[in-house]
């Protein structure tokens, strides 16, 4: 009970400094000194003594320089014309699929996630794209904002995906593993929407209606021609990794490679692209490495209050079973999406959640799939629903219009958690098939 008490006190803290407008990294650390010096009288010089090597343990991590090479790639595509590729490419390859061109927010977000590795950045830049041509062509804005909110959360799940290296490390599993688990899983839910968006277009042909010059032949192939490019990127980056010719560090600075050479032979390449987008990337990637080291010293405290170990007594008393135990997670995870982001859930939660996991005896590589899944969701559940705030952003649309556009997608989303806890091979069949031979 004692154990329970401090797990409480220590959520009140991280909901106090969150509500005080706190920043995060900083909101972890004063939880862990105030529960250490406050809980168990530690002193501060022992705490700094515990600080400083873990704080270079947590950023010079080799599997950490992925992010800030993905994150790079991301604003690379964002600043050039490989993204609006995207848009050019798919609209008459769908055209004649009921919902038309909804489709490329569905689709065009699934290709940019594998490239990209972020959700924000899958939305803004599918957003930018696809929301003034959609809302030209008198296309639903409910079904627009609803299928981008959703489908930009794929960025997440789909690899390369900064969230799973992010587990991974925390974890201590194989990113490459995970990536591989994110696969199926992505394509799922990208089916899932696409299929919501078929059943309301075939209900109402008024949410997609069609434009004036059908799309022919030609049409179709300059349209394929301009996705060979993020073909060819994401061939190259997930490639490198499944073949085992690179690890997702190795092969996230391979594909900013190939990107920065095909943006160079397009003529693109300027002083201002080059070095505004190093800056974006420096400054995401500061962000997250300053998250990980406070989250790595909450994961330390937490361990010296025992708070992980007994908490898994606790609820190992009660006897549920594994299905119940996903169903309690499942609810604390949509909790914590109202308040948090994604890598915040992810480095919080995990030094509790994953203990528990483990010894209902689920595979540690489909909790990182699950788990992933259920940081999509906070990515479009208000109040903190960042994929909400950029297209509110975008739109000037309000908040809570967005957000109600988005619910149908919600569920469907968790249509899918509910499949993939029924059938747990849809995450493991391919990395056992790659990764166990």
């Amino acid at each position: 009970m004692e154990s329970l008490f401090i797990a409480f006190v220590i959520l009140l803290l991280v909901m106090f400094y969150l509500g005080l407008g706190v920043w995060v990294f900083a909101g972890l650390l004063l939880v862990s000194t105030t529960g250490l010096v406050f809980l168990i009288d530690m002193p501060l010089d022992r705490i700094g003594k515990i600080m400083a090597p873990l704080m270079i343990r947590s950023a010079t991590s080799w599997e950490i320089s992925a992010i800030p090479m993905f994150i790079w790639m991301g604003e690379l595509m964002l600043r050039t014309d490989m993204s609006d590729r995207l848009f050019r490419g798919l609209s008459p390859l769908t055209y004649h699929l009921p919902g038309r061109l909804l489709h490329t927010n569905i689709v065009g977000s699934a290709l940019f996630a594998a490239i990209s590795g972020s959700s924000a950045a899958t939305t803004a830049t599918v957003g930018k794209i696809t929301i003034s041509e959609l809302s030209k062509r008198g296309y639903s804005k409910s079904l627009t904002y609803g299928s981008l909110a959703g489908a930009g959360s794929l960025g997440l799940l789909i690899p390369p995906s900064i969230v799973m290296i992010v587990y991974g490390v925390l974890a201590e599993v194989s990113i490459a593993r995970l990536f591989a688990a994110g696969v199926l899983p992505g394509i799922m839910i990208a089916a899932l929407y696409s299929g919501y968006v078929m059943i309301v277009s075939l209900a109402d042909p008024n949410v997609a209606p069609p434009d004036r010059e059908k799309p022919g032949l030609k049409d179709a192939l300059i349209g394929f021609l301009n996705l060979i490019p993020i073909a060819l990127l994401i061939f190259i980056v997930l490639g490198s990794i499944y073949s085992g010719i690179a690890t997702p560090s190795e092969a996230a600075a391979v594909g900013v490679v190939a990107t920065l050479i095909m943006i160079i032979l397009t003529r693109q390449m300027t002083k201002d692209v080059f070095f505004d987008t190093l800056v974006s990337a420096v400054h995401t990637s500061c962000m997250i490495a300053v998250i990980l080291i406070a989250a790595a010293f909450l994961s330390t405290a937490m361990g010296f209050l025992h708070v992980p170990q007994d908490v898994a007594k606790a609820i190992g008393a009660l006897n549920l079973s594994p299905s119940g135990l996903i169903v309690i997670l499942a609810v604390f995870y949509v909790l914590l999406g109202m308040f948090l982001e994604g890598i915040s859930i992810t480095v919080m939660s995990l030094p509790i959640t994953l203990p528990l996991i483990l010894a209902a005896g689920f595979d540690p590589i489909w909790f990182g799939v699950f788990l992933v899944i259920m940081v999509e969701l906070a990515q479009i559940t208000p109040p903190i629903g960042f994929n909400l705030f950029i297209i509110q952003g975008l739109t000037g649309t309000p908040i809570m219009k967005v957000a109600l556009a988005a619910v149908p997608f919600f569920m469907l989303m968790c249509i899918g958690v509910v499949l993939l806890t029924l059938f747990p091979e849809i995450a493991l069949w391919l990395p056992n098939s790659l990764f166990d031979k």
